[in-house]
């Protein structure tokens, strides 16, 4: 027999069964690219060539050294010359500090043994290279003031040195 209760009783067993059931859903995708392009960069920084105080009669050559730091982005190769400096009438063999209107002869050189002059690689100048790996990398470079200037006035002799890394 059906009544109302009966009937009101299958609705609701109806309802329960059918909000256990889940709707039905669409679904759509894509996929989102991601570049990047990684560049060779190249930073330098110097320290100085510091001879300090230089006795022009002493005979003796003045020797000090500095450097400069490259850090390169790894795998760059990178190459490290330097100009005559400011001094007039310079050259790569014999580089000139001044003080005031005199000067001071020095050269610089890219090993120990001050045989190689650093310049930029022309006639018997050498430069410093190297692939860069992300870390800096720490270059010394050799000064000499030589002996033979008994002549030079007393005075605070400076002179600046162009650095350029190419890469």
């Amino acid at each position: 027999m059906f009544n109302k209760m009966t009937a009101g009783l299958g609705a609701g067993f109806l309802s329960i069964v059918l909000a256990a059931t889940p709707a039905s859903a669409a679904t759509t995708g894509t996929t989102l690219n991601v570049s990047a392009t990684v560049t060779a960069n190249c930073t330098v920084s110097s320290s100085a060539v510091a001879f300090g105080n230089v006795n022009p009669l002493s005979g003796s050559d003045v020797d000090a050294s500095g450097g400069i730091t490259v850090t390169c982005t790894n795998g760059t190769a990178w190459v490290a010359a330097a100009g005559v400096g400011s001094g007039t009438g310079a050259s790569f063999a014999s580089r000139k500090m001044a003080s005031g209107g005199n000067l001071l002869n020095y050269s610089l050189y890219t090993d120990a043994a001050r045989a190689n002059v650093w310049g930029d690689g022309t006639g018997a100048t050498t430069t410093f290279s190297n692939t860069g790996s992300g870390i800096a990398q720490a270059v010394t470079v050799y000064g000499r003031v030589p002996s033979g200037q008994a002549t030079v006035p007393p005075g605070s002799y400076t002179d600046t040195v162009s650095v350029t890394v190419t890469y």
